[in-house]
């Protein structure tokens, strides 16, 4: 085992606050990450950014593409299919537990997060708009966490929070906000789920959440295949 130097917290740090940039979509899939830029914005070297954008490399966020450097990675489709198809299974079983576990708080809360994607559903239906926002991702994920919280399996949730981690978390609501027929569909399944955990009914919690997870893996997968072939690769 390599012994840890006096830089690795530096690098762990930036590394993560690099990560958080990309999760929230502030640095979108496509852009260039320049290290002189970078070391300037954090006050640092250019060595910690440099060892920083490897970590994030090998966790597989960033590429290093010829003439341009490390830019954030755009997932080939199959990627994104085949993690959604793994997370489908671990969110099924989520859904399963959490059928004799969760409380009526939490169904509240599960209401009150798909209350939100339909409200935002309405508004953009009355505006013109695309609907997606910093709200309507932290409310569709919030919808999973609840669920998650209740089966009560930490290594079930670590799990499922290290696939959804590959890939940044506002490419889903940017795919939802131009498929206004996605986004009911998104909404309506979880109406199914929340129905079939009130009933505690694990068989139907089980089923309904895989078919949903399936669905929004295809519908992000088409995404990312439009999405790869505009974003210039150098």
């Amino acid at each position: 085992m390599t012994p840890q130097t006096d830089d690795e917290p530096l690098v762990d740090d930036i590394a993560a606050r690099i990560r958080a940039r990309i999760m929230n979509g502030e640095l979108a899939i496509g852009k260039p990450l320049r290290q002189a830029a970078l070391a300037t914005e954090f006050g640092v070297s250019r060595t910690p950014v440099r060892e920083a954008l490897r970590q994030l490399q090998n966790g597989g966020l960033i590429e290093m593409q010829p003439n341009r450097g490390a830019v954030v990675r755009v997932p080939a489709p199959w990627e994104v299919r085949q993690a959604y198809e793994v997370r489908a299974e671990l969110e099924g079983m989520a859904a399963r537990r959490a059928a004799s576990r969760i409380t009526e708080r939490g169904l509240a809360a599960l209401r009150e997060h798909n209350a939100v994607l339909r409200e935002a559903v309405a508004r953009a239906a009355g505006e013109g708009t695309g609907g997606g926002s910093s709200a309507t991702t932290a409310a569709n994920d919030c919808f999973h966490t609840v669920i998650c919280e209740a089966a009560d399996n930490p290594w079930l949730t670590r799990m499922i929070d290290r696939i959804n981690e590959s890939f940044p978390r506002n490419v889903s609501s940017l795919a939802l906000a131009g498929d206004e027929r996605h986004r009911q569909l998104n909404i309506r399944e979880h109406d199914a789920v929340i129905e079939a955990l009130a009933a505690h009914d694990a068989d139907r919690a089980d089923a309904l959440m895989r078919e949903h997870v399936i669905s929004s893996g295809e519908h992000l997968t088409a995404w990312y295949e439009r999405r790869s072939q505009t974003v210039f690769h150098g």
